[in-house]
């Protein structure tokens, strides 16, 4: 069970983690993911674009204005990916372990599942297939 320094209470009733115990590169990585996924983000980065495409003819359309944008994208692109790709990663190791949790304290439940993520690709698909045969559908 987690101690009270590890969540905290949300106003819904459930639980939300202590972002305090994460790494410094984990709290940039979620707010970086919190910020750039909202839409007065995506309306900033329009803006830039357009003044930017605004400003050609004040440029001459030269290659310094069309590296600017180039360059200003690449980078951010690139450090995106990094950032961004950290949430999901992490989001998706707290999803298998409190789904093998519940696996484990279900008597029903096949302990054998555990850890199915870190099984072969192709024994995945067999497990798919053969539990839902037995839950009478076919697996997709």
């Amino acid at each position: 069970m987690a101690s009270s320094t590890q969540l905290l209470k949300s106003s819904t009733g459930g639980a939300t983690a202590n972002t305090q115990n994460l790494s410094a590169f984990a709290r940039l990585a979620n707010a970086v993911a919190r910020f750039t996924g909202k839409p007065a983000t995506f309306a900033v980065c329009c803006a830039v674009i357009l003044v930017w495409a605004l400003s050609g003819p004040i440029f001459h359309y030269s290659d310094t204005w069309q590296l600017i944008i180039n360059t200003g994208t690449t980078i951010v692109t690139f450090l995106m990916v990094f950032l961004i790709q950290n949430t999901p990663n992490r989001e998706g190791m707290a999803l298998q372990a409190k789904l093998d949790e519940l696996i484990r304290v279900t008597k029903a439940a096949r302990n054998d599942l555990v850890a199915a993520e870190q099984l072969p690709e192709e024994r995945v698909a067999e497990i798919k297939e053969e539990v839902a045969r037995q839950s009478g559908q076919s697996a997709n």
